[in-house]
């Protein structure tokens, strides 16, 4: 008897890692496949969208509008958040992961057939911009699914391991993306602006498909389905997911401010850094290549920093990043200023491994720590949406004006990110502090104790 409940529970357990295994691969591939189409458009706007569908300006104004239509995205993400979490929280997170992977790759592929401006006038732009807002319904959707899924499915001792794996999809769709892209940037400068450009868009469709047969072959989340079931046993009956998140609004906001500084930090160097690098005479291939030379490392990063959070701290990591960022962001611009290939990787490698790595890392879990399973996936993905629409969206135009306000100084642009910085940091610590006390540590354990959250089922 005692052999075969031992062979049984081996079995169990054999299973369960194998269906966590699978979890987390197609958690990392979804969310890859995702931020390929939602970064490759991030690129494309930061290094030649200007010249295709806002021609009719002046440089820089074609180069202003054509990051503004990144904020467009961001400003949808929300919107996603909002209408996917809702159908995540009430009916599961599998199918809307589905329907996000979808609606990303049929809106990515119209992007890679759109005419440019000068083959259709204000409709290209118009059509360029309604197709990125359904690209940033999409994401707003998948970072809640592909990180939940992920988390859920972990023991305790390893959400945030688990939930990283699905982050560092973000870098290795970049990376991806960069790599596709900077690959056709090799043609020359008339075949890659007539034709070449529109390739990486199109590959969206096959990329897709191999994502939706990964995840139509994961098992739905263990802590949804215990959810469900006790909801049934006892019937009750929860409210909309987004008004009992905005009854008790204190983690939502908690978590929107301490994301700030993370989304800040990243658009200083996904979006912002490459216009800069394009700007001081790197072609766009090398561009390119540095950015995927530096996704590579962010990918790593972040699945260490996922790790170190399980054995440390969620905050101590984010702490660490904010104030890396803060220390670094001068150098950053100094040497990619410098016009040197090699300096300018220099800079992305650092600030992809000691500052993008750390804050984004633990992120996933430290947002799913704050919610209940009913409202996580609408808590949780609207306290990240809302802060990448504002610290990434809006970040690329105000550090550009920033820069041309001060005459190409970068004093302003430091005391922005500083500020940014603090004021996340500020709210981690505040946060930690509360849950430590409610737990019965002291004030003083916050940073050093291996203390998570509360890891809410």
């Amino acid at each position: 008897m005692r052999d075969s409940a031992g062979s049984s529970q081996s079995a169990a357990d054999a299973t369960r890692h194998k269906e966590l295994r699978r979890v987390l691969l197609s958690s990392f591939i979804g969310s890859a496949i995702e931020y390929y189409d939602f970064l490759l458009y991030v690129a494309a706007a930061s290094l030649i969208f200007g010249r295709l569908f806002f021609g009719n300006l002046t440089p820089v104004m074609a180069t202003i509008a054509s990051l503004g239509t990144l904020a467009v995205g961001y400003l949808s993400r929300p919107l996603g958040a909002a209408f996917f979490g809702h159908f995540g929280d009430r009916y599961g997170r599998k199918s809307v992961l589905v329907a996000t992977l979808i609606t990303m790759g049929i809106s990515t592929t119209l992007i890679g057939v759109l005419p440019t401006s000068a083959q259709a006038g204000a409709w290209s732009p118009a059509a360029l911009v309604f197709l990125r807002m359904l690209q940033g319904l999409s994401v707003g959707g998948e970072w809640g699914g592909g990180a939940l899924m992920a988390f859920e499915h972990a023991p305790a001792h390893r959400r945030g391991f688990a939930s990283s794996c699905s982050v560092a999809g973000g870098p290795a769709g970049t990376m991806l993306a960069a790599a596709v892209l900077g690959l056709f940037a090799l043609l020359p400068e008339s075949q890659f602006l007539a034709w070449g450009w529109r390739i990486p868009f199109l590959l969206s469709s096959v990329l897709v498909a191999i994502g939706f047969w990964m995840r139509i072959r994961v098992a739905e989340s263990p802590l949804f389905i215990e959810a469900q079931r006790k909801r049934q046993v006892t019937g009750t009956m929860h409210k909309p997911p987004l008004l009992d998140v905005l009854r008790a609004p204190k983690a939502l906001l908690a978590g929107f401010i301490s994301m700030l500084g993370p989304f800040t930090l990243y658009s200083l160097v996904a979006s912002f850094g490459l216009t800069y690098a394009r700007k001081h005479g790197l072609p766009i291939s090398s561009v390119l290549a540095i950015q995927a030379t530096g996704a590579i490392f962010c990918a790593f990063s972040e699945v260490v920093c996922g790790y170190l959070s399980d054995r440390f701290s969620r905050h101590f990591v984010l702490l660490f990043g904010l104030a890396s960022g803060a220390l670094l962001a001068y150098p950053f611009l100094l040497l990619l200023a410098s016009g040197d290939v090699l300096k300018t990787t220099v800079g992305f490698l650092l600030m992809n491994v000691f500052v993008i790595g750390p804050v984004l890392g633990p992120s996933a879990a430290y947002l799913a720590e704050q919610f209940d399973t009913h409202s996580r996936y609408t808590g949780a993905s609207l306290g990240l949406q809302t802060a990448s629409t504002v610290g990434a969206g809006f970040a690329p135009i105000t550090l550009t004006s920033l820069l041309a306000l001060n005459g190409g100084g970068y004093q302003l642009i430091l005391a922005f990110i500083v500020i940014i910085c603090a004021m996340s940091g500020a709210v981690i610590v505040i946060r930690a502090n509360a849950r430590r006390q409610r737990q019965g540590y002291t004030v003083g354990a916050v940073i050093g104790a291996p203390a998570n959250g509360d890891h809410r089922n």
